[in-house]
This record gives C-alpha cells, sequence and structure tokens, in this order.
C-alpha cells in the first residue's frame, strides 16, 4: 500500500513547484540535507546559512532550502555526495521505502503480546498512515515524504531500532541508536519516555552511550561559525517551523508505541521517587538498628 503512494509521489520529486504548503516555488528539502553535507566538508561555517553562495556548492534552483538539523544529520547524508543532487533525491528515498519492511518486523517485534487487532492497528499507523486525501496516494505524509525526500522514515526506522535493542538488553545499541535520532530534537524528547521504559535495567549505560555519539557527531559545532549559525537559524525560522504532514510519521509511530506502553510510561515518575529515597541517607537501613 505504502509502494502505491511512493508511486504516486515519484513524479513530484522531479517538479519544481510549491509543494504542500507554499505560495513560491521552493526546491525539495533533500537540497538542504545535500547542499550541507557539501558544505559540511568545504564550507563548514556556512552549514545554516540561507541561499546560494559563491563557495563553489552545489547550485540548486531556485535556491537549496535552509538547513534546520543537528550536524549529526549531515554524516548520514555525505555519502550521498557521490551522486548528483537529483539521483541521491531518488536513491535517498527507496533506500528509505527498503527499510519499511525491517520497520513491520521491529514494530511487530514491539507489539507483540497486545493482541492481533492492536498489531495489526500499530503497523497501518507506522507503514500506511492513510488519509482522505486521494490525490496524494493512500497517505499525505507519506507522499511528501517521498516527494520532498524527507528523512521522517529513516528517523521511525531509528526510534523502532532503539527501542527493540533496548527491549533485548542492547543498552550501548540502544543509546547509540537514539543519539543518531537526535538531529531532529523534537522526537527524541517526546519518545524520551519510551526510551526510559525500554531500557528500564540498563539505563545508565543506554544514556552514556546516548550522550557520546550526540557528543561526538555534533563536533562541527566547535568550528566558527557553526554554532552561531546554528542560534540564527532557530531565531530565524527554526522554531516558528509548522509541522508538516510527514512529521506525522514519527510523531504517530512514537504516540502508538507510547499508548502501547502506558502503564509502565505512568510508573516511571513512581519508579524514579523510588531510587532516589532508596539513594539518600533516608532512605537506607541503618545497620546499628539492624544488629
Amino acid at each position: 500500500m505504502n509502494l502505491l503512494t511512493f508511486a504516486q509521489a515519484y513524479p513530484e520529486i522531479f517538479n519544481l513547484d510549491s509543494g504542500c504548503c507554499s505560495s513560491h516555488i521552493l526546491a525539495k528539502d533533500f537540497s538542504a540535507y545535500y547542499v550541507g553535507a557539501w558544505r559540511l566538508f568545504h564550507d563548514t561555517g556556512n552549514i545554516y546559512s540561507s541561499g546560494t553562495l559563491t563557495d563553489g556548492g552545489p547550485n540548486i534552483y531556485p535556491m537549496p532550502e535552509t538547513f534546520k538539523y543537528l550536524p549529526s544529520f549531515l554524516l548520514l547524508v555525505s555519502p550521498f555526495l557521490t551522486l548528483g543532487y537529483q539521483s541521491a533525491l531518488v536513491v535517498f528515498d527507496c533506500l528509505q521505502l527498503l527499510m519499511l519492511p525491517v520497520m513491520a518486523f521491529l514494530m511487530y517485534r514491539l507489539a507483540r503480546g497486545k493482541g492481533a487487532v492492536v498489531t495489526v492497528l500499530a503497523e497501518a499507523v507506522v507503514l500506511i498512515q492513510p488519509s482522505p486525501l486521494p490525490h496524494w496516494g493512500l497517505s499525505a505524509p507519506y507522499f511528501w515524504q517521498w516527494a520532498e525526500g524527507q528523512p521522517k522514515v529513516l528517523e521511525t526506522f531509528l526510534f523502532l531500532l532503539c527501542f527493540y535493542a533496548g527491549s533485548k538488553a542492547r543498552p550501548y545499541i540502544s543509546g547509540g541508536v537514539y543519539g543518531m535520532t537526535f538531529f531532529d530534537p523534537r522526537f527524541t524528547l517526546v519518545s524520551f519516555p519510551l526510551f526510559l521504559v525500554y531500557n528500564k535495567l540498563e539505563m545508565r549505560r543506554a544514556l552514556s552511550s546516548f550522550v557520546v555519539l550526540v557528543v561526538i557527531t555534533n563536533f562541527a559545532f566547535l568550528i566558527p561559525g557553526v554554532a552561531t549559525g546554528f542560534v540564527a537559524m532557530l531565531l530565524d525560522s527554526g522554531i516558528t517551523t509548522p509541522p508538516y504532514y510527514y512529521s506525522f510519521i514519527p510523531l504517530l509511530t512514537i504516540i502508538c508505541l507510547t499508548i502501547l506502553n502506558a502503564k509502565e510510561v505512568a510508573s516511571l515518575p513512581r519508579k524514579n521517587t523510588e531510587m532516589k529515597s532508596q539513594s539518600s541517607p533516608q532512605g537506607k537501613s541503618n545497620p546499628w538498628f539492624q544488629s
């Protein structure tokens, strides 16, 4: 069913238009990642600069979109620089399309034990997200995910892989994969309760792996111009960027898993309080009274 949406969205990849939500002619969102990846290696201080620069970088008409993620995402996109822009966009979409069967398996394992009906509904939320807009395929979120070359399927795949690794007591893998999702901190923060739930037995190891990977992959912030450019981008357009259709792909997945784990998520504050009381001097038993 998602393949039908992909087939309907495929021609839009090559169209130069206003996209889903604008009145101006715009380049595809993938242009921001492609140009940003080039600048990471050739003009690092201008990663967050908007428009076309005279620095020898890719020239995308009418101008590349502004890069709004953390620098760590550019490391994931950099291999696509070996291809031309249009080819890189198509391959980026196709690779994410191939992630869907793996996402189906991961979601099945995470929802297993909740009942067949619940599992099927969860799979539909993650993989299809049907919407009553037939001119955009079977799913508006997925249509514009493919049309714009967005990374929301990749991000959702990373969340599912993180939670699955946590459920299998692989805290270092879970934390490292969770750190990879931090290129878009909004969804990482929203999913943090789930990260705690799935890594409840190995929380310190998972958190340490997460922090180490975030720090290492965002080394570009140490280069002059990057941190200030990031802050300027946030104040100019980053904070006011609304949630577009494709944002619902990771968001609804996180909401779905949160509902499936509602009891565990609700018990997190109580468990945290118990752990604090046990680690405090008042919570420790007195050996004199024991004797």
